[in-house]
């Protein structure tokens, strides 16, 4: 699984899971991503949400004291990569309340850092759907926030037996179905990195401070 990227540097890829649990099955999928990833010639960034330590949001705090310092590490993070993946858990058929309060934090940063970024969505459930549900939930945020999320998620069901001792995984065409993912949205990331004469055309998202009254921008 090869793509091309810009000469002179590699694609960079910011990989996390979106797990606190040390035996998190998300944790173990962002881990395996990050090497299907690496195998594209890309540079990756392996992280997990516990590096991005947060408190609730709370705009007193804010005004007060400004972005705490993992929503400002998080922060930069997004902003030296080029796309982002994330391997997120459901909870109650959503997304993590964790996830959703660093996105939450993240997007007080002028400029914020979702804007025009790639991101890739995985999840994985002992149900047999896989935390899918989550992912449709987690989309909307990133999505309001300029986010070009992958059109195609991955969620692996039943991950309680879902990975080999060796960090594979063990359901029958489920590593050969992550690989295509995966090679598919790197495919679409490098090109936008090495085809910089291409014009991209977006909409301001709702609340953004912008110098300019416009509605949209183009970037060339």
């Amino acid at each position: 699984m090869t793509t091309d990227s810009r000469p002179g540097r590699p694609v960079r890829i910011l990989v996390f899971g979106a797990a606190l649990r040390a035996g998190s099955t998300n944790a173990r999928l962002a881990s395996l991503a990050s090497k299907l990833i690496a195998e594209t010639g890309a540079e990756v960034d392996l992280a997990r949400i516990r590096d991005f330590d947060m408190p609730l949001y709370d705009g007193d705090a804010e005004d007060a004291e400004g972005l705490p310092p993992g929503a400002l590490a998080l922060c930069e993070r997004i902003k030296r990569c080029d796309a982002f993946v994330v391997s997120s858990p459901e909870y109650n058929a959503s997304v993590p309340g964790l996830l959703k309060n660093a996105v939450d934090w993240v997007s007080r940063a002028r400029p914020q850092p979702f804007k025009t970024k790639h991101a890739l969505l995985l999840s994985s459930s002992p149900s047999m759907i896989g935390g899918n549900r989550g992912l449709w939930a987690l989309r909307v945020p990133l999505e309001h926030l300029g986010t070009r999320v992958y059109p195609d998620m991955f969620s692996l069901p039943r991950a309680h037996e879902g990975f080999t001792e060796d960090g594979r995984l063990a359901h029958p065409g489920s590593e050969d179905r992550l690989a295509e993912t995966i090679c598919g949205f790197m495919r679409l990331v490098s090109a936008d990195v090495q085809f910089v004469c291409l014009q991209r055309r977006w909409y301001e998202f709702p609340g953004d401070r912008t110098d300019a009254p416009v509605t949209h921008r183009t970037e060339g």
